[in-house]
């Protein structure tokens, strides 16, 4: 296959020009056996790790049938759908879909949550040739009328597996019964389980299964140098700022397990001068798309993200993927680092694991059928401490005037939750316990200096005498209750004639509110004892 080009493939005049404009000369394998098929007019199984080129495999073809279209499509009937399980890899797909296709003239529309309606019923109302979308929002438009199946010919779903994972697949065999029977089907996915091969049977037609995977299901892309650090979960934060001290590390994306996680660490990179970004399911969709367009742009060395970002986003040169804490099953540890060497690019995976994920390192070798090399981690005298915090006028300023929608919480504007305790706070990396903190720095100590270290003689103790102090004259049983107020003589209050709680009014006692006391109120000195 090395020796075949596009222009062997079939491909129409302009997309060769738009694929030598984007510098794309050789096809990869699974372009080189998906596109003749497609054109062929086959429906197509497509399995190939992730990172090969499976988006411009079934972008080609579809362009190039759409092209043949002398009228224009009907207003909310679109002629292809493009299905994503994430936002991410919708977009990411529609502008490859956008490169491939300029100068054909076709309309594109791009529909997922987390952005308004209004604009996306608005697109289809005009009509487009492609609609790129994740279930949940295509649906949400299909019930409420903005948008029509019947007349969609080429069904596209990609990173099947992925929607069984994240729970679409209600979803998707719901949209695929809305779509025509005379269509053109294509299924792509980077493993095939059991339950993708059930979905793969149900809606293909004869289909041309194309692998490209290397033996051995889930198997690594083999350019990736794979590594993992044993540490204990307390090091990990000096582990990572060690590492990141290192220049070659230039681009970079570090994975964690959870939201939280994600924002702490990058939180605490900022915090030491590492420029960073955090993307996961709790920001906006522009938020994660602003911070994607920093990382690829270079703005951000390091993309801070949780599983959310492991499969789909293609960065050019992410030269390292760091799991700072290994996912808990070993198909997302392959996602995640197929991040970097993407289109025949080389890449280093580094892992820290401790204790706890041991087991789940054995899960990854087993998919991958291969060991990990262990790498031996720096003593601690050979891991300098953290490097210091950046001045704190620098970082009042940097809060003050955030790079985007950062999350900081429920509550009050800018800060929520309670004062210290909110993800907008300075932490160190990841989730550790307070007993592993560094020593407080001074901007972070008591206003009058650390209170461990305040002299405490400076506080005169003989000014009060402790011990003197009469006693008699508190009335006992102590208490709220029972201390006097104002000038009224302590009085025991009788009980007896207190009326039932919400009885009549009156009747000698109560407290004067027409009943009962209100529930949880004191009821203190408000009715006149007879």
């Amino acid at each position: 296959m090395s020796n075949v080009s596009f222009a062997d493939l079939g491909l129409a005049e302009p997309l060769l020009r738009a694929l030598d404009a984007a510098k794309y000369t050789v096809p990869t394998p699974i372009q080189a056996r998906t596109i003749p098929a497609l054109l062929q007019g086959r429906d197509v199984l497509g399995i190939a790790q992730t990172g090969t080129g499976k988006t411009a495999a079934f972008a080609l073809p579809v362009l190039q049938h759409l092209s043949g279209f002398r009228e224009r499509p009907q207003p909310k009937h679109p002629r292809a759908l493009v299905l994503a399980p994430t936002r991410e890899l919708a977009v990411q797909i529609s502008r490859s879909f956008d490169t491939y296709g300029r100068g054909l003239g076709l309309r594109l529309c791009t529909v997922v949550g987390g952005l308004g309606y209004g604009r996306q019923i608005e697109t289809l109302a005009r009509g487009v040739d492609i609609l790129v979308a994740t279930p949940g929002r295509l649906l949400d438009l299909v019930e409420r009328g903005n948008v029509k199946l019947a007349h969609v010919t080429f069904l596209i779903i990609d990173e099947a597996d992925r929607m069984f994972d994240m729970g679409f697949i209600r979803d998707v065999r719901r949209i695929v019964g809305s779509v025509s029977k005379q269509r053109q089907t294509l299924l792509f996915s980077a493993t095939m389980p059991g339950d993708v091969a059930k979905l793969a049977s149900e809606i293909l037609k004869n289909p041309e299964r194309v692998e490209i995977a290397p033996q051995g299901q889930g198997r690594a892309v083999d350019k990736i140098d794979q590594r993992v650090y044993f540490v204990n979960s307390a090091t990990k934060r000096a582990l990572l700022s060690h590492l990141l001290s290192d220049v070659a590390l230039e681009r970079v994306i570090v994975f964690t397990r959870t939201k939280r996680g994600a924002n702490r660490v990058a939180e605490a990179l900022e915090d030491r001068g590492v420029s960073s970004e955090a993307i996961h399911g709790n920001k906006s969709q522009n938020a994660r798309q602003k911070a994607l367009d920093n990382f690829s742009r270079g703005k951000a060395r390091v993309l801070v993200a949780t599983d959310l970002a492991s499969r789909g986003i293609d960065v050019n040169g992410v030269t390292h993927v760091i799991n700072y804490e290994l996912p808990a099953d070993a198909e997302s540890y392959v996602h995640r680092i197929g991040r970097t060497a993407r289109a025949g690019a080389s890449g280093i995976a580094l892992s820290f694991c401790d204790s706890s994920e041991r087991g789940q390192l054995r899960s990854i070798e087993k998919l991958t059928n291969q060991r990990i090399a262990v790498v031996s981690t720096p003593a601690n005298e050979d891991m300098p401490a953290a490097p210091p915090m950046r001045p704190r006028a620098e970082r009042e300023e940097n809060d003050e005037n955030p790079r985007d929608a950062r999350y900081r919480g429920p509550g009050r504007p800018g800060g929520g939750g309670r004062p210290g305790s909110g993800p907008g706070r300075h932490r160190s990396f990841g989730d550790r316990s307070r007993g592993d903190r560094p020593p407080a720095q001074a901007e972070h100590q008591w206003p009058r200096g650390d209170y461990r270290d305040r002299p405490q003689g400076d506080r005169p103790q003989g000014d009060r005498p402790h011990g003197d102090r009469p006693q008699g004259d508190r009335p006992e049983g102590g208490g709220y209750s029972a201390r006097p107020h104002a000038k009224r003589p302590y009085t025991p209050r009788p009980q007896g004639d207190r009326p039932p709680f919400g009885g009549p009014r009156g009747n000698g006692g109560g407290n004067g509110n027409g009943g009962g006391r209100r529930f949880g109120g004191g009821g203190r000195g408000r009715g006149r004892v007879a």
